[in-house]
């Protein structure tokens, strides 16, 4: 087993003066700005973007950089199925470009991995640039019989063992299989006015 350090569920504070720590409801829109200055207007027609749509982040996995009140980071993964094989689709990492030289992503990838680790998932597979990705370990080793719903880079599927072997023969589709995204419930004055209308 890859060994990481054990994490806490309390914010955890940088040199750089952000914390990185649960997604909050309150964080969703700014967090939807985000992802859509760093991902463009196009990012819901991407092909991981479609193993997620309509799925809920796994439990305690949805992580927000915040600095001076200000969601500065995000990152969030899932559960799948790699070619039978249980493991987390990690996506989208995003910064903000004002935080970018901070440190904030590295943060994010640590604390994600660590959390991951210490809930006893065995596997995390992304689609994402190698060079950036491969000092947390992440590497096409692993991934070449794996297949994404769509077009992607062969090159850009990258793998990392949590615990060793946890992706030996891992082939064929990727599949989603987390628990389906409950929609937000409405008040009950909100449902009078729609039933109004």
């Amino acid at each position: 087993m890859t060994a990481f350090r054990s994490v806490t569920t309390a914010p955890h504070r940088t040199a750089a003066s952000f914390a990185i720590r649960s997604e909050r409801a309150s964080d969703v829109a700014a967090r939807e700005t985000l992802l859509d200055a760093c991902f463009g207007d196009n990012r819901h027609e991407r092909t991981c973007q479609r193993l997620r749509d309509g799925r809920a982040p796994a439990a305690g996995l949805a992580l927000s950089a915040v600095r001076g009140g200000t969601l500065v980071g995000t990152l969030r993964l899932w559960h799948v199925s790699a070619g039978g094989r249980d493991a987390l689709m990690l996506g989208p990492l995003a910064v903000a470009a004002e935080a970018r030289s901070l440190g904030v992503g590295a943060a994010l990838m640590n604390a994600a991995l660590m959390i991951a680790a210490s809930r006893g998932h065995g596997a995390v597979i992304l689609l994402g640039d190698a060079p950036y990705y491969a000092r947390f370990g992440f590497s096409v080793d692993k991934t070449s019989e794996l297949e994404l719903p769509g077009a992607f880079e062969r090159a850009r599927l990258l793998g990392l063992e949590l615990v060793d072997g946890a992706l030996d023969g891992a082939a064929g589709p990727i599949l989603a299989t987390g628990a389906r995204e409950r929609k937000a419930r409405r008040s009950r004055k909100e449902r009078m006015v729609s039933c109004a209308a």
